[in-house]
Formats: structure tokens, sequence, C-alpha cells
């Protein structure tokens, strides 16, 4: 008996342990993110802040309710423009100038391997960066 009271003593602290961690990275997601919205301001900004230490559950679930849609699409933006700038530091790096890519996107399309919109495509994307 004394090992299903061990057992289930050992799975309520992993499921405590689990909902402290996911209540934090919530925490601190909406804390980031009040900081990264330019549309509010300071003072917004520090309510925000405040509502959230004194009153944390209520706050968050009001947060994510009424800014949950801007918070994915701040979220989204980042992730955008994190990739466009790591693809650009690879294009800087690998020394692939644009002529190269547009003459390799030609070769395919000479070949049939891609049709004439990709071939538009890469051309743009080439072009744009």
């Amino acid at each position: 008996m004394d090992f299903w009271e061990s057992f289930w003593e050992f799975f309520w602290f992993l499921f405590w342990l689990y909902a402290f961690v996911a209540f934090f990275y919530v925490l601190f997601a909406i804390i980031s993110d009040i900081f990264k919205d330019r549309a509010l301001n300071g003072w917004l900004k520090a309510v925000w802040l405040i509502v959230l230490v004194f009153i944390p559950f209520i706050s968050i679930l009001v947060y994510l309710i009424a800014r949950g849609d801007g918070m994915a699409a701040r979220n989204q933006r980042e992730a955008v423009a994190r990739q466009d700038a790591q693809a650009s530091y690879i294009r800087s790096v690998a020394g692939v100038s644009l002529s190269d890519e547009i003459t390799k996107a030609r070769a395919l399309l000479d070949a049939g391997t891609i049709t004439e919109e990709e071939y538009t495509l890469i051309k743009q994307k080439a072009v744009n960066g």
C-alpha cells in the first residue's frame, strides 16, 4: 500500500511541477509580448504589468482573450523577419549573386524541370532578396 501512496504523491508532484512551469512560461510570454507591442503606450504597459503581478491568473486569461490574436500576429511577424534575416545572411555568406540564381533558374526552365510560373517566382525572390 505504501508504494501506491508514494506513486500518487510523485504523480501529483510532477503534475504540479508541470503546471508551475507552464504558468511561468505563459506569464513571461505575455510580459515579453507587452514590451514588444508598439501599439501600447507606457502607461498601459505599466498597468498590464501591475495587474499581472497582483492578479496573475485572471489577468493572464483576460490578456489571452483580449489580445491573443495580436500576440500571435506579432510572433508570426517576428518569425518571418527572423527567417528573412537568416536567409539573407546565408545568401551573403554563400556568395551567390542574383545573376547566378536567375541563370540557374533559367537553366532549370530550359531543361523542363520547372514551369514558367516557378521560374518567375524564383526570379522575383532573387530580385526582392
